[in-house]
């Protein structure tokens, strides 16, 4: 029988009763009676990092862990986090008005596009690495505090076993594999968003996107949500309801990291960035899975022409509820940054307030996310080494610190690029360039001002 991961009904009931401690469900008694059910007829808790269980389940548990996820999904969460573009708008008290769009320089989206590349690369090696061991190869490899790429040169072979590599990824992304950039989700993401915005305009709606997924998006280059969210559209469900579904993974991060290319297209406009992430975001993701989305993107969009971090992460929770744990656990994420210039330390607060959460929500992923653009202060080796050195989905959230940096600085460090290519699954972008892609997002805008 195939595992698939992140869809057997018998792996998702154990992360929708984590979901649900972590959505204020958890203390609800039809909850616990639902965990009680699961346990005694010998079902799992939610594997720590893994997407499936070793081996099949008896028929009789797979049924039942469906009727319990059904259970789940109807009871709502009782916290003030909306998933509803105007609720959310109405629960920010500092949304932005929207503003006359404007062309930004070329060099900053191009500067964003090589930053995204560059900190998804770098982070590619070493993702499903713990902090720990990220550490130990770094250090031991002379690249500690994290300045350029990994390598297996000179590593001493008891840390090579102990630590070993993501094995996907270390045969295109060490320093002595690296020719052009890499296939990964966190840039074909960003491919599909251009995409978009392309066939459909200013005016895409999520259907749009749902079918740009079904039209060019492999089922096996998606994961968590956007795993569930394909199933459930080929299920024949609409959105939203394909985000809440039997995916009990639609507050973890694979929203944000759809969402660059929307802030891109809307330089100096968070609020237009934002209801863009939201329409993309809604398709896969509720709550801070979206505010997530619209975080990232609005600080995209800021990122062209701001000045300094801190205008950019002000952006960024502009879009936010104010009340929500992502917006909380950002501005404790950003007063720790500020406050302490030692990282380590930075990320052993970051740690010990969301380390129960797993390596890919959003909430832990943006609160690093803001404290590397922090502690880089436009740095942008110090920004994406940070967003690494974290450890948890170390691609994902360099790959965005590093938008952000290349942007805010208008390119990126030389020794930060590769061979002008990049690899993709999607139709029609295997081989594309970098600087194509930017000239691209800077012609979205052509034609088209108000």
């Amino acid at each position: 029988m195939i595992r698939l991961t992140w869809v057997q009904p018998e792996d998702l009931v154990g992360h929708e009763l984590r979901q649900a401690a972590e959505d204020g469900r958890g203390a609800l008694p039809e909850v616990a009676a639902v965990g009680d059910r699961w346990h005694a007829a010998g079902g799992h808790d939610a594997p720590p990092r893994a997407g499936a269980s070793p081996g099949p389940a008896p028929e009789q548990l797979r049924a039942l862990a469906g009727e319990l996820l059904d259970e789940l999904a109807a009871i709502p969460s009782p916290l003030p986090e909306p998933s509803e573009l105007g609720e959310i708008v109405a629960g920010c008290p500092d949304w932005p008005a929207s503003r006359p769009r404007i062309r930004p320089e070329p060099g900053r989206v191009r500067g964003a596009w090589w930053g995204r590349a560059a900190g998804c690369l770098l982070g590619k090696p070493v993702e499903k690495i713990p902090r720990e061991g990220i550490r130990a190869i770094a250090e031991a490899t002379g690249n500690w505090p994290i300045r350029g790429w990994f390598t297996a040169k000179g590593l001493p072979p008891e840390i090579a076993e102990r630590w070993p590599w993501n094995r996907r990824s270390a045969a295109t992304s060490l320093a002595e594999n690296i020719d052009g950039v890499p296939e990964d989700d966190d840039l074909n993401y960003a491919l599909l968003a251009l995409a978009v915005l392309e066939r459909h305009g200013r005016d895409f709606t999520t259907e749009d996107v749902a079918r740009t997924w079904l039209d060019a998006l492999p089922a096996g280059r998606v994961f968590t949500a956007e795993r569930a969210a394909y199933r459930n559209l080929l299920m024949g469900l609409e959105p939203p309801a394909t985000a809440v579904h039997r995916n009990p993974f639609r507050e973890w991060i694979g929203a944000l990291i759809r969402a660059d290319v929307y802030g891109w297209a809307n330089p100096g406009d968070p609020a237009t960035a934002a209801s863009w992430a939201w329409r993309d975001a809604r398709l896969s993701h509720t709550a801070n899975g979206i505010y997530g989305a619209m975080f990232a993107a609005a600080m995209c969009a800021q990122a062209l022409v701001a000045g300094d971090v801190g205008e950019v992460i002000e952006a960024g929770l502009s879009v936010v509820p104010p009340g929500s744990r992502l917006a909380e656990a950002v501005r404790q994420a950003v007063a720790d940054a500020a406050a302490e210039p030692d990282f380590e330390r930075v990320a052993d607060r970051l740690y010990a307030r969301h380390g129960h959460l797993h390596w890919v929500h959003t909430v832990n992923n943006a609160a690093l996310l803001a404290a590397a653009l922090v502690h880089g202060a436009g740095d942008f080796a110090a920004t994406v080494g940070a967003a690494v050195a974290g450890g948890w989905d170390t691609d994902s959230a360099a790959a965005t610190a590093g938008s952000i940096a290349g942007a805010l600085a208008g390119g990126v460090p030389e020794r930060w690029t590769t061979r002008d290519r990049l690899a993709s699954s999607l139709p029609g972008f295997d081989g594309v360039s970098i600087e194509s892609l930017a000239a691209r997002t800077l012609a979205l805008g052509e034609g088209d001002r108000r």
